[in-house]
């Protein structure tokens, strides 16, 4: 993104983003008027558009377009993306925006749209690459999380990974106690029995993995001068042109490879070309076929990307919160395994160096998440370090064809430079970071 006043073409922008999630209440399930549905709409999701502008007019970006889903609104914003559920808001901002500073407006709008209290909040961010141009508490972390100290009694915050190299952020707080709620904070979701495997978007998901609060994070810097260039655009991209940034950005995404990470007819993909470079897309995921009947079943995920390609801070962010297995999935499954996954994101982006992050629910670890004496954190590691330091695979994996960029297949081989396992309440974090083989 970098068409910005703030930041022109020739100054450094910052890409790594500010990722604020505040939970209202365990799931959609607890909220009151869930079983008085108005058109797929109730809890957060009646919220006015504009009444989030005012809100993101004092972070300091604006919203360019929406697409409403079954369980979710998905904001596609100028610096990155809004998404808003029922029970739930995430906020994730990259460049100067002043994430934090939005808290306060987005606890008032939940009070009066009848959350009176916070049942759990989650900020994090990856170690900013220019921390002398943010601006307010982001300046740097202590200040982050004083800030967050001073609304939250019960906030815990974490640095995960080398302090002077490559590291993740996070502040977290435990449920709320003034809320008399008892059920878990990520219940498990049991897959139907489908009869047709290889139309079915949750097909061949195991049980145990279709948990309800997974996230998975690639965080790429030092993009391949290919891919960055992909990025650029010497068109005049307007609303009142026939190449707009949203029609440039569609056919951007199909030509990389972007619209078929989830299979398309699940999928429904929101993007934006920025001129004279950047790239931002949103998409909703469907991988449950009931989506949108129970709101204890969540059956509805979202993927987002966001690109800075200039040379001298290039960097691109997957994140997704679909639950993916760890396990090679068969021919029939259209919903891709994790290792495939990371695949396919860093072949189109090909990073110098990269850093992944899994944050998975886990109160029930001990019964439910252990395979083979390995957790599912262990088991993500494991994955982590097939798919990206392994020969790349040619042909066929998992019953797909290897994706390409411009045609041929990414080679690149990476090697592990950290690897940590976290455990919070109630929640398991997978770190690693991986660098380019020269």
């Amino acid at each position: 993104m970098a068409d910005h006043d703030d930041h022109p073409p020739s100054g450094p922008f910052e890409g790594p983003e500010k990722l604020l999630e505040v939970w209202f209440t365990p799931s959609p399930a607890h909220i009151p008027d869930a079983t008085s549905v108005t058109d797929g709409k109730f809890g957060l999701r009646k919220v006015p558009r504009a009444v989030w502008e005012a809100m993101l007019d004092i972070v300091k970006c604006k919203i360019l377009s929406v697409i409403e889903g079954t369980e979710m609104d998905a904001y596609l914003l100028s610096e990155s993306s809004f998404f808003v559920s029922p029970h739930r808001l995430i906020l994730k901002t990259c460049g100067t925006t002043l994430n934090l500073l939005g808290l306060p407006r987005i606890l008032d709008v939940a009070r009066e749209y009848g959350f009176p209290s916070v049942y759990r909040c989650f900020y994090s961010r990856k170690a900013f690459m220019f921390p002398e141009l943010q601006e307010g508490p982001h300046r740097d972390w202590k200040a982050e999380v004083e800030y967050l100290d001073n609304i939250f009694p019960d906030g815990a915050a974490y640095t995960i990974g080398k302090v002077n190299g490559d590291h993740w952020l996070l502040y977290i707080t435990s449920p709320g106690e003034d809320l008399t709620i008892t059920a878990h904070n990520s219940p498990v979701i049991h897959a139907q029995s489908l009869s047709e495997a290889d139309e079915e978007p949750g097909a061949s998901i195991p049980p145990h993995e279709l948990t309800q609060d997974y996230t998975i994070e690639i965080l790429m810097q030092n993009l391949s001068p290919s891919a960055r260039q992909t990025f650029y655009t010497t068109e005049e991209l307007s609303e009142d042109s026939e190449n707009t940034p949203s029609s440039h950005a569609q056919g951007l995404s199909s030509s990389l490879g972007i619209t078929d990470l989830f299979p398309t007819q699940f999928t429904t993909l929101d993007a934006y070309s920025f001129t004279p470079c950047g790239y931002s897309s949103n998409a909703l995921v469907r991988w449950r076929e009931d989506a949108g009947k129970e709101p204890n079943h969540n059956g509805e995920g979202y993927y987002t990307i966001h690109v800075t390609p200039e040379e001298g801070w290039s960097y691109a962010s997957f994140e997704c919160n679909v639950p993916l297995s760890t396990h090679p999935t068969s021919s029939h499954s259209r919903i891709p395994d994790l290792k495939t996954l990371i695949r396919r994101v860093v072949n189109i982006f090909q990073p110098g160096k990269l850093t992944l992050t899994l944050f998975i629910s886990s109160e029930d670890n001990a019964n439910i998440e252990e395979e083979e004496g390995e957790t599912a954190v262990e088991r993500a590691q494991r994955v982590f370090k097939s798919a990206l330091t392994l020969p790349p695979f040619v042909g066929k994996e998992s019953g797909r064809e290897t994706p390409k960029e411009n045609g041929q297949s990414f080679s690149g081989m990476y090697r592990r430079t950290d690897k940590i396992n976290y455990e919070f309440g109630g929640y398991d974090l997978a770190f690693a970071s991986f660098e380019l083989r020269s």
